[in-house]
């Protein structure tokens, strides 16, 4: 673990010593260039092609995709190493995700009253413990596991980022976790509601289900609208309220990882509450903190142009992570994990579907 550390920063450390100021101009001119062609194919695409699920796909599918083609032309031409500086995914990443919290409004939450909390309180703690159980199984890493279960069990690819501050994951790990969330994501959008249709499920207990399942936003919405109005408002709702435990599962990450994962490592040292603080991943904080100030504008009368503001600077520090991390990516360490974690990802996955069920259907019956 520790030596594994040690290299990504030795490697960090390297591509920066032999970055001038103009081959970081050039990394970052890629990485902007990049991330303006995933807007666009995000926004073009769907009026291309005819097809209702096109409309889903998320710009993290775009971004990967054109930072991995990139990734590929810089290794050709040998310049990798030279504009690798221009990569900022860490910074991209946490800045994105502290903008997430404008769009986490607690008011919104507490809509769902005590039912919505018991849900995901219930629903993320058993998805999560059976994955990361499920994972230990397969002897899949502790890094990795940990994406994979927060991945699952709360709300896709930000959970997983979130996590992987906490843990200290590789980048490939994190684009491993992100390309399983899209391939599961997708194919949902339409099989929830036909089964929930096939269950004969309410609109509450549907849009529960759907909205506890699905892992991205984009997705939840589409599948939540093909059920009805209603499910899709309560969809959203529960989504939002998984939201909100990304924070919790950060500082339990933390924990764990600090007191046992790793406590032979240099964070011993420390000191315990030294260790955590070090480790504690600070944007989590920021989440925090703009939900709350998200919360307090609205309620205060602010308007929703803010919050929309909000919301597009951090998909455009989100699409810039993705990119980077595309550019970033090494076949090679993604071959290496092999296939148990797509059994782990799979059988959570299935897992969530069967207690989300359950819940949903004791908790929201006659809501």
């Amino acid at each position: 673990m520790a030596t594994e550390s040690a290299a990504i920063a030795a490697d960090a450390q390297s591509s920066a010593a032999k970055t001038s100021p103009l081959w970081f101009a050039v990394g970052l001119t890629l990485v902007l260039s990049l991330a303006w062609a995933t807007r666009f194919l995000e926004k073009s695409v769907p009026t291309w092609v005819d097809w209702n699920w096109i409309k889903s796909v998320e710009y993290p599918v775009y971004a990967i995709a054109l930072g991995l083609i990139g990734s590929g032309v810089i290794g050709l031409l040998g310049i990798r190493e030279r504009i690798a500086a221009a990569f900022q995914t860490e910074f991209f990443i946490k800045t994105g995700l502290v903008l997430l919290g404008a769009s986490v409004h607690l008011h919104v939450i507490a809509k769902a009253g005590a039912r919505g909390v018991l849900q995901a309180l219930l629903l993320v703690a058993a998805v999560f413990l059976f994955t990361w159980w499920l994972g230990g199984r397969f002897r899949v890493g502790d890094r990795l596991r940990a994406l994979l279960a927060a991945a699952v069990s709360i709300c896709g690819v930000s959970a997983a980022i979130a996590a992987a501050g906490a843990v200290r994951a590789t980048k490939e790990q994190i684009a491993y976790t992100a390309t399983l969330v899209i391939l599961f994501a997708l194919p949902s959008i339409f099989v929830l509601p036909w089964l929930a249709s096939v269950l004969d499920l309410s609109a509450p207990v549907a849009g529960t289900w759907i909205g506890g399942n699905i892992d991205t936003t984009a997705a939840v919405a589409a599948a939540g609208a093909i059920v009805g109005e209603e499910a899709l408002q309560i969809a959203a709702i529960v989504k939002a309220a998984q939201n909100v435990l990304m924070g919790v599962v950060a500082v339990a990450l933390t924990l764990y990882f600090s007191l046992h994962v790793e406590k032979k490592g240099s964070d011993a040292t420390r000191g315990v509450s030294r260790a955590l603080w070090h480790r504690f991943p600070k944007f989590v904080i920021g989440f925090i903190l703009a939900s709350v100030i998200a919360t307090l504008y609205l309620q205060s009368g602010g308007s929703n142009e803010a919050i929309g503001a909000a919301n597009t600077l951090r998909a455009y520090f989100l699409i810039l992570a993705f990119v980077s991390i595309g550019l970033e990516f090494r076949v090679t360490q993604l071959l290496a994990e092999g296939w148990r974690p797509v059994v782990v990802f799979g059988s959570a996955t299935i897992f969530n579907l069967a207690v989300a069920l359950v819940i949903a259907s004791v908790i929201f019956a006659g809501f």
